[in-house]
């Protein structure tokens, strides 16, 4: 097991991964924190932060998958199913 460092909203957090997963886990923290720089400061509190940018992530998922889907309904249906696992075990490390 490996720790990344990332940061999120102006705060820092240290999350475990696979060996030779954490660029990986750096990219995908990228992604977080850059839907949460999107929503600019605002007087709602951390974890809603991360709720939504969470939320936004999952939509661009959703929509992801039907275009995916309307274009081949099999194709691409395993690399986007590892995805989302990997997203939402991201999710609940960063929630924890």
């Amino acid at each position: 097991m490996s720790n990344v460092a990332l940061r999120i909203g102006g705060r820092d957090y240290t999350v475990a991964c696979a060996e030779g997963e954490e660029d990986h886990v750096r990219a995908l923290g990228a992604m977080i924190a850059g839907k949460v720089d999107e929503m600019g400061s605002s007087a709602q509190g951390e974890v809603r932060q991360l709720l939504f940018a969470a939320l936004l992530l999952a939509d661009e998922l959703h929509d992801a998958r039907a275009r995916a889907q309307a274009a081949n309904p099999d194709a691409h249906a395993p690399a986007l199913e590892a995805l989302a696992t990997r997203l939402e075990k991201i999710a609940t490390t960063l929630e924890s």
